[in-house]
């Protein structure tokens, strides 16, 4: 049998003078952490004392694995009627600078282009664009499908899903049911941002709230596709609002997983990525970006708190790559992955690369001291690397 991990001895000292020694018993007991707990954490000044304690779930569910994979992200229009005052990748409408909208064979032009290149997953995120037809998607979808079946497509947030309900006179599972039978096979987190009323209308006043995002990824899962979730941290939400959105996702995986276990066939959530946010080419650029303290923080209480969700996502194009290789240390157990061509967080000041090969991804794994595993997109194992 495999030892489970333990806290060191002075991790334990530090828990216990930051005064969360109560929580750390919770931890290791394996109880749930309440809203109050995540709080708490979240107000705790010693980040070395909550990380330890994010490690040591991360430990007991993965060891020292890391997973990536091989993706490619088409983002194929930027068009957007949403008027989301933290977005540097929207424009308004069609003729706007740096506005575009890819035809299908423009957007299946992106994987021709490494038809000879092992990928696996093709990750595909859209602005709401006014002028579009619902068949533009499911022809997408068809195409990319017939250029490349071998590639899983996981696509389309549950904003834009809910977008094209009611722009279409469609029901949430009249949307997806169509765009799966097109070629999807699962969903991106995006969108979620902050879930509070007070944050999410100052954010993205005149797109889906809370309740409808939560119940596109329900309908979804009880459709049998699986599916990640997110949150937008470091904007003008407070550090309670991200406890609140934290604990809905979680009373949601719940719901989802009471059900699979009747019925194995449905989904759930698989990953919860962190998204932070960045502060050029936006209507927030007066906001100072979050700090790196604040986004292991934010990793580290999110692996407490989503005892349901099996993985935490430290999504590298956006945290930065010694930021993400800290991570690991702090809940993470995912790097994302090759990430060729992607736009939305360089549009917004990233100037991470715009993609990594799979050989300096193992290595940014390695020397963090971990094991990197590539995986697909369900988590399947691809190779030990």
């Amino acid at each position: 049998m495999t030892p489970q991990p333990r806290l060191s001895s002075v991790a334990t000292t530090r828990i216990e003078r930051a005064g969360i020694d109560d929580i750390a018993v919770k931890v290791h007991a394996g109880e749930r952490l309440s809203y109050d707990d995540g709080v708490r954490l979240f107000n705790t000044p010693d980040l070395t004392a909550v990380g330890a304690l994010a490690n040591l779930v991360r430990e007991r569910l993965h060891g020292d694995v890391t997973y990536f994979n091989r993706n490619i992200h088409i983002n194929a229009t930027n068009v957007c009627e949403a008027s989301c005052i933290f977005c540097s990748f929207a424009r308004l409408e069609e003729g706007m600078a740096a506005a575009y909208t890819m035809s299908v064979d423009e957007a299946v032009g992106r994987i021709d282009a490494l038809k000879d290149a092992f990928i696996t997953e093709v990750h595909i995120v859209n602005g709401l664009h006014p002028g579009l037809p619902f068949s533009y998607y499911t022809d997408l979808l068809k195409a990319l499908k017939k250029a490349r079946p071998d590639l899983h497509i996981k696509g389309f947030t549950a904003v834009e899903m809910h977008y094209y309900a009611e722009k279409y006179g469609m029901t949430y599972e009249q949307v997806i049911t169509a765009l799966r039978d097109a070629g999807l096979e699962s969903m991106p987190g995006g969108g979620a941002e902050i879930f509070h009323d007070r944050a999410r209308k100052k954010l993205c006043h005149d797109k889906v709230d809370a309740d409808g995002w939560l119940e596109v990824h329900r309908v979804a899962h009880g459709l049998g596709m699986r599916t990640n979730c997110t949150m937008l941290f470091g904007s003008i939400e407070k550090l309670d609002e991200r406890v609140d959105h934290l604990v809905r996702l979680r009373e949601l995986q719940d719901e989802s997983l009471a059900a699979k276990a009747l019925d194995p066939s449905l989904g759930s959530f698989q990953t919860f990525i962190p998204l932070k946010f960045h502060n050029e080419n936006n209507r927030l650029a007066g906001i100072a970006a979050p700090t790196g303290h604040d986004a292991l923080r934010t990793l580290a209480v999110s692996r407490l708190m989503l005892d349901n969700i099996p993985h935490i996502k430290s999504y590298w194009i956006m945290l930065g790559m010694q930021i993400a290789q800290v991570s690991l240390s702090y809940g993470a157990s995912d790097l994302d992955g090759t990430v060729r061509e992607e736009r939305i967080y360089h549009m917004a000041g990233a100037r991470t690369p715009q993609s990594l090969t799979r050989t300096e991804l193992i290595q940014l794994i390695r020397s963090a001291g971990r094991i990197p595993v590539e995986r697909d997109t369900h988590y399947n194992v691809v190779a030990e690397a």
